[in-house]
């Protein structure tokens, strides 16, 4: 029996695709259709035309920018500034491709200190909207000029206040095949209302409004503190800023401000992750690695920090040119930048309770963002860009680190002796008594211990309830990690060198970042065209497995210019070492060890959060316990 031969639909279809091409010429291609192709790399959706509107009314040094929205900025999305303003003979040219004021040689390209140079964004819209500019320069008379599909029209005379008004409508409309893709209204106007609150974070002096189908949505005032935190809070919300942290730090040349939330407000997805560079909103791979690495001592699990930091450098030190949409960006020191970032985190978090100003309910500031300095912070660490630096936590001398295990005191009452246990805190200190309510000591005065768990303390807000356990593993690791960082990093040599298969990317790395290996405590060299051996590792270490250990350094070395993997190795060891260490449950504490713990806690970095993310205490306000008993009511 014949069977007949059935082409497939995907066949015939790639067929007439060759045929196609082999026999059409090379032709140049319309204006029209180069702009239309063009405006997909720039205008993707309302919120890219939005972005590029704001980077332009922020370039013309405006003071006030009013964005208005219809359908989500599919029918009309509105601009409008009280910048600078645009001449009336320079208006046509504003709407030409390749046409810009911002950008004239290479070497403004290389220093780019503005947010839109390309000279494409208007030329894009006119090309697949219709497009109209009103503006006005001071001295000047105000104009306007109107495009669509690609047309310029005729420039004509407009009563105009001093700046700009840019009005796109009917996005996409005559384009089909690029409106489908485009989501409903709603969607779009949720896209578009990211964009507006990111360009008011990193602008906070500008204030900004948004319309929406008529309907006043969102204003912010200009905010003038030194660093704009309250820009950032406002923008945020109060539930990001009831739990966040001032960020404050000048490295060299590069500065690092904003807002980081405690540990304890992390959540299982990113939802506030901002990062900025010279007031542009950015994805980038080495700054988020160096925020998610200040976090990795005190993050529980998979939970995602919560932040928003604004990274300012010199322009030269970085390329804003890489993305046609400019939200990425390479540095050209990335290992400096992501030290800088990751030291000015950490600062923020690691400051001992003693050292704040916030001692409310939960540790959280009442009103620290109307007043942005830091009372925590420390004066900042020489650091040189193209330079390895660490900065690590005041050393403590070993033998603090020993008391922690010296034996116990002689019994007492109530306390249920163990002389095989050892005693956490120096027998010298069990006697110490304060008032509660001295600000010097915000945890108070230990009252009870409750089942041999947790301690119950009181102070000038209420009660304090502490996780023993949690608390003093914190304290001894800190103890730990400052006592190993008095001493030189040790290596182990290898007895037999560990040689494995390198990547080009592995053996690039090893060359590009041998003062760095050599810090770190390896010994890593080639032993082959194509291979590396590994002739030793930090001592620390040793029962590592070289070649993984190695090779996960390598690749964090060549994608971020530096690595967490052996201070994460080594900080797990310690870790371990501290939770046994820390007094255990169902332990009787006297009160005077108990206060002993307390003063510890407020001396020590991070004692918020356990090793391992855990909250180590929690404050309950008279407040709420009136509220429990119905007190006053």
């Amino acid at each position: 029996m014949m069977v007949a031969s059935v082409e497939s639909p995907q066949l015939h279809a790639d067929s007439a695709a060759r045929d196609a091409r082999e026999s059409a010429p090379i032709r140049t291609l319309p204006d029209t259709l180069i702009s239309q192709i063009a405006a997909g790399e720039v205008v993707e959706r309302p919120a890219s035309a939005l972005r590029e509107l704001l980077d332009n009314a922020l370039d013309a040094g405006s003071s006030r920018i009013i964005v208005r929205l219809a359908q989500g900025g599919l029918d009309l999305l509105s601009v409008e500034d009280d910048g600078c303003g645009i001449p009336p003979d320079e208006l046509a040219l504003a709407l030409a491709r390749h046409a810009t004021s911002k950008i004239a040689t290479l070497d403004d390209l290389e220093r780019a200190q503005s947010l839109g140079f390309r000279g494409e964004a208007l030329a894009a819209m006119a090309a697949v909207a219709e497009v109209e500019i009103v503006s006005r320069r001071a001295g000047q008379p105000g104009a306007s000029i109107s495009a669509a599909a690609g047309r310029i029209g005729a420039l004509t005379p407009a009563a105009a206040a001093q700046g700009t008004v840019v009005t796109v409508k009917r996005l996409f409309h005559d384009i089909p095949a690029r409106r489908r893709f485009l989501k409903s209204p709603p969607t779009e106007t949720g896209w578009c209302v990211e964009v507006f609150k990111r360009a008011a974070m990193a602008h906070p002096h500008v204030a900004f409004s948004l319309w929406q189908d008529g309907r006043a949505s969102l204003q912010y005032a200009a905010d003038f503190s030194p660093a704009g935190l309250q820009r950032l809070a406002d923008v945020l919300g109060k539930a990001f800023a009831e739990h966040a942290l001032p960020v404050q730090a000048r490295i060299g040349p590069l500065a690092v401000h904003g807002l980081v939330c405690r540990p304890t407000a992390a959540r299982g997805r990113a939802e506030v992750q901002q990062l900025f560079v010279n007031h542009r909103w950015v994805r980038d791979r080495v700054l988020a690695h160096g925020v998610r690495a200040a976090y990795a001592d005190v993050l529980h699990g998979a939970l995602q920090p919560q932040y928003a930091l604004l990274i300012g450098l010199p322009p030269e030190r970085v390329d804003v040119n890489v993305h046609p949409a400019k939200s990425e960006v390479r540095f050209r020191e990335s290992q400096a930048v992501h030290q800088a970032v990751l030291h000015a985190v950490q600062q923020a978090l690691a400051p001992a309770l003693s050292g704040r100003a916030d001692t409310g309910a939960g540790g959280h500031a009442a009103d620290g963002l109307s007043s942005p300095a830091h009372p925590g912070s420390r004066p900042n660490p020489p650091f040189a860009f193209g330079q390895p630096s660490m900065l690590r936590q005041s050393a403590l001398p070993l033998a603090s680190m020993l008391q922690a295990y010296a034996p116990l005191g002689p019994s007492q009452a109530g306390h249920v002796a163990d002389s095989a246990t050892p005693n956490p805190w120096p027998s010298e200190r069990l006697d110490r008594i304060a008032d509660s309510a001295a600000p010097s000591q915000p945890l108070g005065q230990a009252i009870a211990q409750l089942h041999g768990i947790y301690i119950l303390a009181q102070n000038s807000q209420g009660l304090v309830i502490v996780d023993m356990h949690a608390a003093h593993e914190r304290v001894v690791y800190e103890r730990l990690k400052a006592a190993w960082d008095q001493r030189s990093l040790p290596t182990q040599p290898l007895l037999i060198p560990a040689g494995f298969a390198a990547s080009p990317q592995e053996l690039g790395a090893v060359e590009d970042h041998a003062e760095t290996l050599q810090a770190l405590g390896f010994d890593l060299a080639a032993s082959g065209p194509a291979s590396l051996a590994v002739r030793s590792l930090p001592g620390l270490l040793g029962r590592a497995d070289p070649v993984r250990l190695a090779r996960a350094v390598l690749a964090e070395l060549a994608e971020f210019g530096t690595s967490q993997t052996l201070e994460q190795r080594r900080n797990a060891l310690l870790s371990t070492m501290a939770c046994h260490g820390a007094v255990r449950a169902n332990r009787q504490l006297t009160l005077g060890e108990m206060n002993a713990l307390l003063r510890d806690m407020e001396a020590t970095e991070r004692s918020d959060q356990c090793n391992h993310g855990r909250p180590t205490w929690r404050q309950v306000s008279l407040d709420e316990l009136d509220a429990l008993f119905l007190r006053g009511r």
